[in-house]
């Protein structure tokens, strides 16, 4: 009887322990969602869509790397189909709105997602890495000989057009709160999968896949589906990142922009909900500063040198390494 109710205040107190632990997550998002609300009062509205955009292709990146274990080296195919197919679509139909040309490029992505998948997702580890990189360098070198993007030239003057028609995104605080908007619903989404019972299989994967097999579970559909969701997730960060710089070039089709979207997510702390967001506001920030110094020429090696030093000394990133002192000093 003792025994019976140890084990149900023990119970009690995890429970008690996960209820502070929401809360206090609820608190901290409701906090960052204010300062990013007032925040174009502030900073130039532009750069922080910049920054919204780049979040929101980590944390779709992260979905798959921190929730699955599976490390992808071509969502730059995703972020740059999105956006290509957008500017396509907008430049050539005049009047077409843009919550359409966004629909149609998130959708570009997740079809690509999807045969990708059905590739990538029978190998692990590096042969995984070196699966998704070859595929992603044979869209790139679609995009590069394709007549429709101008090849190195890139879609220029892509309009911005009215939002359900009567909301002018040529004004950047149109625009910022649209694109806020937009993050926020992907945010979302990728919390709400993560706690679910399908995020709970994931990271049952991530842990044992060979047990999670042996409990009946179909990994490679589960692994499927995570992939697709976060293709489509990137191609919408790469449609809404086009429509804010009027923009669409090879750089976001480019190898480099795998890797750096794996250095956003690792600074900012893998496997944690707000680790990409910080990230990528680091990375993006530090871009931008670095650029208008006389380090300009260094950036790339800057960043490879922080990317040693993660990897190296803090594997947890920015955030994970927040929550561990958080639960070893306050819990």
């Amino acid at each position: 009887m003792s025994q019976a109710l140890s084990t149900v205040a023990v119970h009690n107190v995890g429970l008690e322990q996960q209820r502070r632990s929401d809360r206090r997550r609820l608190i901290l998002q409701l906090v960052l969602l204010s300062l990013a609300i007032a925040a174009p009062f502030v900073v130039y509205p532009v750069f922080l869509m910049k920054i919204l955009c780049f979040a929101l292709f980590a944390v779709a990146f992260n979905l798959l790397l921190g929730y699955v274990g599976l490390l992808s080296f071509g969502h730059a195919a995703f972020l740059s189909t999105g956006g290509y197919t957008t500017g396509y679509l907008l430049t050539t139909y005049s009047g077409l709105p843009p919550e359409i040309g966004i629909l149609a490029g998130t959708f570009a992505a997740t079809v690509l997602g999807f045969f990708f998948g059905l590739v990538a997702i029978r190998r692990q580890g590096i042969y995984f890495a070196m699966i998704t990189l070859a595929l992603a360098q044979l869209v790139f070198f679609f995009f590069v000989q394709s007549e429709f993007t101008r090849g190195e030239d890139g879609m220029h003057g892509i309009p911005r057009g009215n939002l359900f028609g009567f909301i002018d995104l040529q004004n950047n605080m149109a625009m910022y709160y649209f694109v806020l908007a937009i993050f926020v619903l992907g945010f979302a989404l990728v919390q709400r999968t993560i706690n679910s019972p399908f995020g709970y299989v994931l990271k049952a994967i991530k842990e044992n896949e060979a047990r999670t097999t042996s409990l009946g579970y179909n990994t490679d559909r589960y692994k499927l589906v995570a992939f697709v969701l976060s293709a489509a997730i990137a191609g919408l960060a790469g449609s809404v990142k086009t429509i804010v710089f009027q923009l669409a070039s090879l750089t976001d089709a480019h190898w480099h922009m795998s890797g750096e979207v794996i250095l956003m997510t690792l600074v900012g702390g893998v496997g944690t909900l707000l680790g990409p967001v910080i990230g990528a506001a680091f990375v993006v920030s530090l871009e931008h500063q670095l650029a208008q110094s006389a380090l300009g020429d260094w950036v790339n090696v800057i960043l490879g040198a922080i990317f040693v030093v993660c990897v190296l000394a803090f594997r947890a990133g920015i955030v994970g390494e927040v929550q561990r002192f958080m639960k070893k000093n306050f819990n």
